[in-house]
């Protein structure tokens, strides 16, 4: 098949119509265009010119026409009504405004939106039902905390030792395999019900048997059913019902069929290492081979950890994935508890000169993203919600900021709690936080004024929201 210019496509078409013959027309036929989350792209639209005389010839003509897609118009996501539930309660002004004009949609997939272990506000978090809910709600990326098994295989939960309390361990034969089997509360005698397992305690092959279960237990609980449920009056068990555990290679596999971007945390083990000859750089270095052996491109993995040793390890070893992985920031809370002057943390916060290492000597060491907790990134000056000096001293050195954990404080009526604390009067001022409107006023400070790359949320469907109303990119 030739192809001509259009141009010459036009004056063809003219010449024919000029014809006194019947059996001659112009037919013009075009091809559907296909858009992707950008909202503008440069496509390539087939015009066909189909002449009948003799002969019949076809001659394609390719010309560049520029599309211009509302965001998210081809990737539609999921949001629900919380989202709308929270504007509504918000307190009135530009941003309530901003933001209930946006009611509509479109909302679409944005790597600003992460799913914290899914979306474990109404999901048994790490779980594949989780995850799902995560992706529909428009989660550009999702998170599989790791930890390894007695066979030393990697796994999705967020501590190597909360089997009894995210899942259905102790009320399986397992439970007797646990480091510390369930031992029923005394109320009479103020004694709280124990337990503990483990993945270390159990093969890969008796994980998978397990379900999941919403985060939580009963310390009054004088029996394994009573101890089970204790789901916070915020949360619900309503999706608990059949919780499907996953490996770290499975969370690969299904995070591929999403379409979405991952961010594995190797968290900390709690036997001791080496465990059984597998040495905590073997952890480190098992986690990325599992996204080599997928074919996954190091630009979609954010690989994170409290330990910094991982963090440098990664740099070293894997620079392609080391190049974005994510130190979770703990300096504060680690020099408050080792400093023998009584510096508090929000003392180190506010003065973060005096974290150790500095700012300047992480981006020296490699490191180009931080994510220390929302709390640590604002603070209240003169009645404003503003960046906090840890924020300023974060950009000031170049570092990229993640931050977590939106969606998990429960009702804000009261100021809510850990997350907040730094903003709800707790540490100094009055308090900017008095209803669940308020998530939307911190996370619109998180963006704009810290400017951070993405929020971690137990319900990604807000972030989602908030990113796809003001424009944000969509997640390609």
């Amino acid at each position: 098949m030739k192809k001509i210019t259009y141009l010459w496509a036009v004056i063809a078409a003219l010449l024919l119509t000029g014809c006194d013959d019947d059996n001659t027309e112009v037919v013009e036929v075009e091809k559907a265009v296909v858009t992707t989350d950008t909202k503008t792209q440069v496509v390539e639209v087939e015009k066909t010119v189909v002449v009948t005389d003799t002969v019949t010839e076809i001659k394609t003509v390719e010309v560049p026409v520029v599309v211009e897609v509302p965001a998210g118009g081809a990737n539609n996501m999921q949001v629900g009504t919380r989202p709308d539930f929270l504007v509504q309660d918000m307190d009135e002004g530009e941003l309530k405004d901003k933001l209930a004009q946006c009611a509509n949609g479109p909302f679409y997939k944005t790597d600003f939106s992460i799913g914290h272990r899914g979306a474990p506000m109404q999901f048994p978090e790490h779980t594949k039902e989780s995850y799902l809910a995560a992706a529909k709600m428009g989660a550009g990326i999702l998170e599989c905390d790791v930890t390894f098994t007695k066979d030393k295989e990697l796994v999705c939960r967020h501590s190597q030792c909360d089997l009894h309390t995210t899942t259905n361990i102790l009320e399986t034969d397992l439970a007797e395999k646990c480091s510390i089997p369930f031992v029923p509360a005394d109320p009479d005698n103020g004694v709280v019900a124990q337990a503990k397992c483990c993945t270390s305690d159990i093969t890969l092959a008796e994980f998978k048997t397990l379900e999941g279960k919403m985060d939580a237990s009963n310390p009054n609980g004088t029996t394994v059913a009573e101890y089970m449920n204790g789901t916070s009056n915020w949360r619900t068990d309503l999706y608990a019902s059949r919780g499907t555990l996953m490996t770290h290679a499975e969370s690969i596999d299904l995070f591929k069929a999403l379409g979405v971007k991952m961010t594995p945390e190797l968290k900390s083990p709690s036997v001791t290492m080496p465990f059984d000859g597998f040495s905590q750089q073997d952890y480190a270095q098992k986690m990325i081979d599992e996204y080599k052996a997928a074919g996954v491109e190091p630009k979609h993995v954010w690989a994170q950890s409290f330990n910094r040793d991982d963090i440098n390890y990664w740099i070293a070893q894997n620079p392609e994935f080391g190049a974005q992985a994510v130190y979770l920031d703990d300096r504060y809370d680690a020099q408050n508890v080792e400093n023998e002057q009584g510096v508090t943390a929000q003392q180190l916060v506010n003065n973060p000169e005096l974290l150790v290492p500095t700012m300047a000597e992480l981006a020296a060491d490699g490191v180009k993203i931080i994510a220390p907790p929302m709390w640590v990134l604002v603070t209240e000056e003169n009645g404003e919600m503003v960046p906090s000096a840890y924020a300023k001293a974060a950009r000031e050195a170049g570092l990229g900021i993640i931050t977590w954990t939106l969606e998990r404080s429960g009702h804000l009526t009261e100021g809510g709690g850990w997350y907040y604390q730094s903003v709800n009067g707790a540490h100094r001022g009055d308090s900017m936080i008095n209803n669940d409107g308020d998530t939307f006023k911190l996370l619109d400070v998180l963006a704009k004024d810290v400017g951070v790359m993405g929020v971690f949320s137990d319900w990604p469907a807000t972030t989602t929201y908030y990113a796809s109303c003001m424009g944000m990119p969509a997640s390609i």
